[in-house]
């Protein structure tokens, strides 16, 4: 009978290793987790590891030394830079966002990936951001958010073969706050906006799909207990984050006080926030 326990305790502390390492994938295959840091901030979005995305906190137990990212702008690759082990910010107001610090310091690029596959396997475009068809595209889609004339004020257009179809799509950045300067204002007026636009065909036709973005058809009035912060948006990177050869899109969000960072995967059919970090009070 003592012979039998034994065995069959055994097999249960066999069977519960098993499911700690299926769990938690770094145990079985550290190797297989790629890192990913906003390069201006130092902030750690989380990782990669076949095919899951993992978010911050998980991966950082993964890195416990010094990690070789490659450094990614919207358009090139800039070369390599050492991370270590990511810690809690210095920043007060965002301690408890991790941090990696990168060495020497890039003073270009938006994305750092620790991973061996080219994460821009396809050129970015840059196009002339006057274009009509695109600035009647911005206008139409305006008016759907209850903005009757809008001011379209583009920003950036880029065109690239998002899933490697032989299909190019096209990434619209405007705003608009009717501020001289660049940036988000405190208030929103009326008729103001920021977004992000995804031009691609599905099903043979042309579709304009919101990325992220907010929309102020009326001026904010400020009411107890109520808390206005407009955001501006913008398309920092493209890039193939988890090796599946398509590209996601990486946006960046700023309000007077504060932003964010958030990666997206654009289906036809649906567009999925998969990791962001932010810091702001």
């Amino acid at each position: 009978m003592k012979i039998y326990q034994g065995i069959r305790l055994t097999m249960v502390s066999i069977l519960c290793a098993a499911s700690v390492m299926v769990a938690n994938p770094f145990l079985a295959a550290k190797a297989e987790v790629h890192p990913i840091v906003e390069v201006q901030s130092g902030y750690l979005f989380g990782a990669t590891a076949d095919g899951k995305w993992i978010k911050s906190d998980k991966a950082a137990k993964a890195l416990q030394g010094e990690t070789t990212y490659h450094v990614y702008g919207l358009t090139q690759s800039f070369g390599e830079a050492k991370g270590d082990k990511p810690k809690p910010s210095e920043e007060e107001v965002c301690s408890d966002v991790l941090t990696v610090s990168l060495s020497p310091n890039p003073d270009k690029g938006a994305i750092a990936l620790a991973a061996p596959w080219n994460a821009l396997p396809r050129k970015v475009q840059i196009l002339d951001a006057t274009q009509q068809v695109y600035v009647d595209a911005a206008r139409d889609f305006l008016k759907t958010k209850r903005i009757d004339k809008p001011k379209v004020k583009i920003e950036s257009i880029l065109r690239v073969d998002l899933d490697g179809d032989g299909e190019e799509e096209v990434l619209i950045s405007a705003t608009n706050y009717f501020e001289k300067d660049e940036g988000a204002p405190m208030r929103s007026p009326a008729g103001s906006y920021s977004m992000v636009l995804l031009r691609q065909v599905v099903s043979g036709k042309v579709e304009t799909q919101l990325v992220e973005g907010e929309f102020h058809a009326k001026a904010y009035v400020r009411k107890e207990d109520s808390f206005d912060a407009p955001n501006a948006y913008k398309v920092i990177a493209v890039l193939d984050l988890d090796g599946d050869g398509k590209m996601e899109i990486v946006v960046r969000s700023d309000y007077y006080e504060g932003g964010a960072t958030t990666i997206y995967r654009c289906n036809p059919k649906k567009i999925e926030e998969l990791l962001s970090v932010s810091c702001g009070v």
